[in-house]
C-alpha cells in the first residue's frame, strides 16, 4: 500500500503476525479465565498479545493506550499514539465463538488514521490507512454501496442483543445479526461484508479506534452518537457509542437511531 503511513502499516502487519503466533498457543473455549472489576473476563492470551503488540508497535515519542496496560498519562502529550485492544471479544474467545480479534489503532493528533484487525479464528486480516484505502486479506476492499436501509445487514453486539437493548430495532425491514467484538464488526463494515454496525452503549477508545480508522480509510461513514468525528487519546477514553456504515446510508442510519439516543443530539 502506498501511504504516508507505510512504516506504521508495516509495524501493524508485523504485530499482527506476532499476535497470530501467540494465539496459536491457546485453544478458544478451553482457556483459564479471570474476571476484572465489572465482571469483564481476561485471559493469559490478552496479556501475552498485549506484550507482543507493544514490542512490535511502540517507538520513542509515541504514546500507548491499551485495555491490558496500566494507563500512562504521558500519552496525552504525544501527537502519535497507539490505541489497542489485544483481544477484543474476550467473552467469545472464552466460549469458543470465532468472533474475536486483535485490534490495533494508530492515532495522530487525536484522529484514528490507520488500523489493523485480525481474527485468528477465521483467518481474516483487515488493514488500512486514510490515504491508502483498506485491504481485506491482502486484496483492496470498499464499504457497502447500498443506498437504503431496506434489506441491509446490520451487525449488532451479541451482549447488547442478549440484554434486550436492540428490541426497538427488531421490526425494521433489514437483517440484524448478533456478533461479538465491536472491532471485528467495524472491520467487516469497512470491507463491505456488512452494511452497518452501531452501538448506543458506551465503549472505550481501544474498542473502536482501529475499526473507525478502517471504516474511514475505506470511504465509509463513521461518527460518534453526537454525529461528530471520533477523537481519541482523551484523558477519559470512554465514548458514548459509535455509528458506522457504507457512505450512502449515513442519513438513514442517523434518522433510524435518533429517537433512541441516550442523550438528545440532532444530526448536523
Amino acid at each position: 500500500m502506498t501511504s504516508a503511513y507505510s512504516d506504521i502499516l508495516t509495524r501493524i502487519e508485523a504485530a499482527i503476525e506476532a499476535a497470530r503466533a501467540v494465539f496459536a498457543r491457546f485453544t478458544p473455549g478451553a482457556i483459564e479465565t479471570e474476571y476484572k472489576i465489572g465482571h469483564d473476563p481476561v485471559t493469559e492470551a490478552d496479556r501475552a498479545v498485549d506484550a507482543v503488540l507493544r514490542q512490535n508497535l511502540l517507538r520513542d515519542r509515541e504514546g500507548w493506550l491499551s485495555e491490558e496496560s496500566v494507563d500512562d498519562v504521558s500519552r496525552l502529550s504525544k501527537s502519535r499514539v497507539w490505541v489497542v485492544d489485544p483481544l477484543d471479544g474476550t467473552r467469545e474467545f472464552v466460549q469458543g465463538i470465532p468472533e474475536f480479534c486483535v485490534s490495533i489503532g494508530f492515532v495522530e493528533d487525536g484522529r484514528p488514521v490507520a488500523g489493523g484487525i485480525c481474527n485468528p479464528a477465521t483467518n481474516e486480516t483487515i488493514i488500512g490507512a486514510i490515504d491508502a484505502g483498506v485491504l481485506y486479506n491482502g486484496k483492496p476492499a470498499k464499504p457497502s454501496q447500498r443506498t437504503s436501509l431496506k434489506g441491509s445487514l446490520i451487525l449488532a453486539s451479541r451482549s447488547e442483543v442478549k440484554r434486550g437493548e436492540w428490541q426497538q430495532f427488531q421490526s425494521g425491514d433489514y437483517q440484524i445479526r448478533p456478533m461479538g467484538s465491536v472491532a471485528y464488526k467495524l472491520g467487516l463494515v469497512s470491507a463491505g461484508l456488512a452494511d452497518i454496525t452501531f452501538t448506543l452503549t458506551p465503549k472505550n477508545e481501544w474498542d473502536v479506534a482501529a475499526g473507525a480508522a478502517l471504516v474511514a480509510s475505506s470511504g465509509g461513514f463513521v461518527s460518534t452518537l453526537e454525529n461528530t468525528p471520533l477523537q481519541c487519546n482523551r484523558k477519559n477514553p470512554l465514548l458514548s457509542g459509535l455509528l458506522a456504515s457504507g457512505p450512502f446510508l449515513r442519513e438513514e442510519l442517523l434518522a433510524a437511531v435518533q429517537t433512541h439516543l441516550p442523550t438528545a443530539s440532532s444530526p448536523r
